[in-house]
């Protein structure tokens, strides 16, 4: 039984309200397309509590497995739409601040952060809220503190300048399947079998398995002697980011990696060897980068005292990790979360579009399963060593390139990332459309549709949409339309072999409509 069945729902401490999972009063969940959030959100349920999202793009959500609980409230908007907040905050015993900006842009996103925890801060004082729970970042304090562990430093001070009880719980790096800080250290281990490495591949922390932190969570809101308390959670082991390394490079069958530490490499050099090597954009791999550098240890055992668990070792957390990643169980990765662009005004500007166009002897269903299939280690049906190439230049332009890869082999859903694509609208088995979000001169949707009739084949349309920027856009559009005729064509080929099962087409040839501009 859960601590939480056992206090009752109108109990207080201090004149906060602790919070049970026999209370009908929903908890706020900011952050649940996100990776943290999209795990704790079902946990919550699982414990008995009712549960309200806020977010930017409840189609985000619409995959989940959790989505039609009874128990879920699912309300639109952002921490930056005033109405919104304030009407998703109303009557709720607690509210979760899982929302961090990681995108480097000099003091941008600290002010961003800085002004967000403010209006939620505000938000939640006059909808009556309870408390309010942040996971923060561990580290240590005073100048050296890099800039992105500064803001979440900044984000804590914000909350708990307000009227509502806070807690906090700081966590170093979390050892999870899909958390950009364990993505960034296995790409370099199954990449690099020797690693020229800043000085941070010596400094001290202290993971935490995702599970853990999961736990935490959920359970800080039925321990009174967590309100308005910094508790530093990690797990059983301090170790360095070059024993971190070895111990994943063990558990995933490899050599022993040789690390070279040199004093040369800056912050901004690493994320920038970070990107080229991991599927982390540098805008991104910046802040981690330069958080690396700070020692994260716990203080004490605290949290462990006031909520005690089996604490998972790095090696288990790794193992744990990696029976995910092989098993296509990932349930939540650092790609979910992140605004959704609207669908793009194409009659707003010059669309130039490229239609092609295929009969596939099979259902809808089939061909749809096989549009799904495209990107991460399928590849495109055709033409692999072109989309590679185009991945490569990506990376070394500063976008995400192809090895951001598929959280699932053949499952999709609405906002999810295929490689440099993101899916913005999904309507299976009949529409999908996926946005390109490499870095190009322009603006580029890849849209495949299905028609079938009640007799005779399935006719497949692949449209390639762009929206050029400037000369260089026009430019750019011209010299890729060449290789269309190879790249979409076989790709569309692809796509009905697998459908077919593999065998040959009884039907027309791939046919391709003029490129047409608008």
């Amino acid at each position: 039984m859960l601590a939480a069945d056992c206090i009752h729902a109108d109990a207080r401490v201090d004149g906060a309200i602790m919070t049970s999972a026999r209370d009908p009063a929903p908890l706020l969940v900011t952050g649940a397309t996100g990776y943290i959030g999209g795990r704790l959100v079902p946990r919550l349920l699982d414990a008995g509590y009712t549960v309200r999202c806020l977010v930017r793009s409840p189609r985000k959500l619409a995959d989940r497995p959790w989505v039609d609980h009874p128990r879920l409230q699912v309300m639109t908007g952002g921490i930056g739409d005033g109405p919104a907040l304030t009407a998703a905050v109303e009557g709720c015993a607690a509210a979760y601040y899982l929302v961090h900006s990681m995108v480097a842009a000099g003091d941008a996103y600290r002010e961003r952060d800085r002004v967000l925890a403010d209006a939620f801060a505000r938000a939640c004082a006059q909808g009556g809220v309870g408390r309010i729970v942040y996971l923060g970042g561990l580290g240590e304090t005073g100048a050296a503190l890099s800039e992105h562990l500064a803001s979440r430093r900044e984000v804590e001070r914000v909350l708990a300048e307000g009227s509502v009880p806070v807690t906090v719980l700081r966590a170093a790096m979390i050892i999870g399947s899909g958390s950009a800080s364990f993505e960034i250290m296995r790409y370099l281990v199954e990449r690099l079998p020797v690693m020229v490495t800043p000085r941070w591949v010596r400094t001290p922390c202290q993971p935490i398995a995702v599970r853990n932190v999961l736990h935490d969570l959920v359970q800080c809101l039925s321990v009174p002697e967590t309100i308005g308390r910094t508790l530093d959670i990690g797990g059983p082991e301090v170790l360095d980011y070059e024993e971190f390394m070895r111990t994943v490079a063990e558990a995933r069958g490899l050599s022993r990696r040789i690390v070279l530490p040199v004093p040369l490499l800056t912050p901004r050099l690493s994320s920038l060897w970070i990107h080229l090597v991991t599927p982390l954009g540098s805008e991104i791999a910046r802040p981690l980068a330069e958080g690396l550098r700070n020692p994260v240890v716990c203080r004490d055992d605290e949290a462990q005292r006031l909520m005690p668990q089996r604490l998972l070792t790095v090696r288990e957390a790794v193992d744990a990790a990696y029976e995910h990643l092989d098993s296509a169980t990932v349930e939540t990765a650092w790609t979910d979360a992140g605004p959704m662009p609207g669908d793009p005004d194409w009659s707003g500007g010059a669309a130039f579009i490229d239609r092609w166009s295929v009969r596939v002897n099979a259902s809808p269903e089939r061909v749809f399963a096989a549009v799904c299939s495209i990107g991460g280690g399928h590849g495109y049906y055709a033409g692999d060593w072109l989309w590679r190439l185009r991945g490569a230049l990506d990376r070394l332009l500063g976008g995400p390139g192809l090895r951001r890869g598929r959280k699932h082999p053949r499952h999709v859903g609405y906002g999810d990332a295929l490689d440099f694509w993101r899916v913005t609208e999904i309507d299976a088995p009949r529409h999908i459309a996926l946005r390109a979000e490499m870095k190009v001169p322009g603006e580029a949707l890849l849209e495949f549709e299905l028609s079938a009739p009640e007799a005779g084949p399935v006719e497949l349309r692949q449209s390639a949409r762009f929206i050029p920027k400037g000369l260089f856009g026009l430019l750019y559009w011209y010299a890729v339309l060449p290789l269309h005729g190879y790249v979409f064509r076989g790709l569309l080929e692809g796509i009905r072999r697998e459908a077919e099962g593999g065998g040959a087409s009884a039907g027309p040839s791939t046919v391709r409509h003029l490129p047409s501009g608008s």
